[in-house]
């Protein structure tokens, strides 16, 4: 019954993007941004489960499992800094869109100013393809492991299905055919995960019980701060929450996801969106935590879990067989249309950065995403295991590459071309440089990496002052 109903729920999530081609225009731009006409609440469900949704059923989960109460601060921070991002990047980002009539990220970035900074877009095409290539084959790598693992298939099979189904969202209808997924595979995760909760902490024997016997899964379990070995310092504890509120400002530094803002109908359903993507986010990221409590108590890890397996666990331990092949659906749902988005922002770099390509042309594109999505699969069926190590690696270093650039230009400042490679350049070398010597534990690296681009803009700015002075 879990694999028919698994089954039953892919084949809707797949029909749902399908049906997309009903709405379907011949073109690049509605191939890559929906013709620009995406609803404010349904561009902001999609750029949730874009962003989130393989990091909230899978680390999210395993992480608060292990570490407990603490985990919380990456939800305060990541929202906290996402949102204050999306005060001044967002509107401005679906503003120059439509003004400079462009479909891809990096073109966005390098014609930002109404000049043609060919060697921007030419760096951030090369960026964009190299680490979203890698994080798209991280997700079909995932999924097929879930499947391996809880269906015993062959573990090669999980990334074809993966990748002819992400041939099936973009070749029905690029862009929109995966939001239209998202927001499937969201309204269902949700239900999902309320049920799960809801069942869990009954099973425990109410609220007040359930907040007890999580008191006593150990001294430091329902601790709000985290223990590091830097723990001598009084800052310990606001240097984790300040590293992921700079992780939720890195949001706007990820192409797959600001695609959605670029693709909303009106410059003027901003506002609106904000308000649907923070509701959906803070409910959606509360009941992720709330899960993962629920799993540890009734799933204990004298059981041996893997902690990132433990949402489907904890399906398997509280709902119908039936309902868990939904949740299962969900969640390798939830990983294909991820990679979709980013095999697409592959697509549009390719076409419309690093070849230049003024005859934006709608057939280029999709033999594009043909030739992208094979070379993803490739890398998924390799099984490397460093692969998952990249795509925390990926989701880095396209933060640190756009956002200070981003940030600076929604500021309304002007900046050459020459600044701006810099910009992109040192927050590059900074990350790395801060991945070499291990410093992760004293700060994320995208903190200091945003800081250093953020830095740049202004050191080169009290130079020039200087020099002309």
């Amino acid at each position: 019954m879990i694999f028919f109903s698994f089954c039953l729920f892919l084949f809707l999530f797949a029909l749902v993007g399908s049906l997309s081609i009903l709405k379907k225009k011949n073109t690049s731009i509605d191939y890559l941004l929906a013709n620009q006409e995406v609803k404010p609440w349904l561009a902001a469900i999609s750029a949730i489960a874009t962003s989130n949704s393989g990091y909230m059923f899978i680390g999210q989960i395993g992480f608060t499992y292990v570490y407990g109460l603490q985990s919380i601060w990456l939800m305060f921070g990541l929202i906290f800094g996402d949102l204050v991002s999306s005060l001044f990047v967002h509107k401005n980002l679906r503003k120059k869109s439509q003004e400079l009539k462009v479909v891809s990220f990096a073109n966005l970035v390098s014609k930002w100013h109404g000049k043609n900074y060919k060697y921007v877009q030419l760096f951030g095409g090369v960026i964009i393809l190299i680490f979203l290539s890698t994080y798209a084959a991280a997700q079909l790598n995932a999924g097929s492991k879930s499947m391996h693992i809880l269906f015993g298939l062959d573990y090669r099979l999980g990334a074809i299905i993966g990748g002819i189904i992400v041939l099936l969202y973009c070749f029905s209808g690029g862009i929109r055919a995966s939001i239209w997924t998202d927001a499937a595979q969201s309204f269902v995760m949700l239900i999902a995960m309320f049920l799960m909760v809801f069942f869990g902490v009954n099973e425990l024997g109410g609220f007040s019980s359930f907040i007890n016997q999580l008191h006593k899964v150990s001294p430091d379990y329902m601790k709000w701060f985290p223990s590091t070995n830097f723990s001598e310092f009084h800052l310990a504890p606001y240097m984790f929450i300040i590293g992921w509120f700079f992780s939720g400002i890195g949001v706007i530094g990820q192409p797959h996801v600001m695609v959605r803002f670029m693709a909303i109908d009106d410059t003027k359903n901003i506002p609106k969106t904000r308000i649907y993507y923070y509701t959906w986010y803070t409910l959606f990221y509360s009941l992720t935590i709330l899960a993962a409590f629920v799993a540890r108590l009734l799933i204990p890890d004298t059981n041996n879990i893997d902690p990132e397996l433990a949402l489907p666990s904890l399906a398997l331990n509280l709902l119908p067989e039936f309902f868990v092949g939904i949740v299962l659906a969900g969640i390798f749902a939830a990983t294909m249309s991820t990679a979709d988005s980013q095999i697409l922002a592959c697509t549009a770099s390719i076409t419309n950065d690093l070849l230049l390509n003024k005859k934006n042309n709608y057939l280029i594109n999709k033999l594009v995403t043909l030739i992208v999505t094979v070379f993803v699969v490739t890398i998924a069926l390799n099984d490397n295991k460093n692969v998952f190590n990249l795509v925390l690696m990926s989701w880095s270093t396209l933060a640190c590459c756009f956002s200070p650039l981003l940030i600076i230009n929604s500021l309304k400042q002007k900046v050459s071309e020459f600044l701006s490679l810099m910009m992109m350049v040192i927050p590059l070398i900074t990350l790395l440089l801060w991945r070499y010597y291990e410093l992760n534990e004293f700060i994320y690296e995208v903190a200091p990496g945003i800081v250093s681009g953020i830095l740049t803009f202004f050191v080169f700015k009290l130079f020039r002052t200087q020099h002309i002075q």
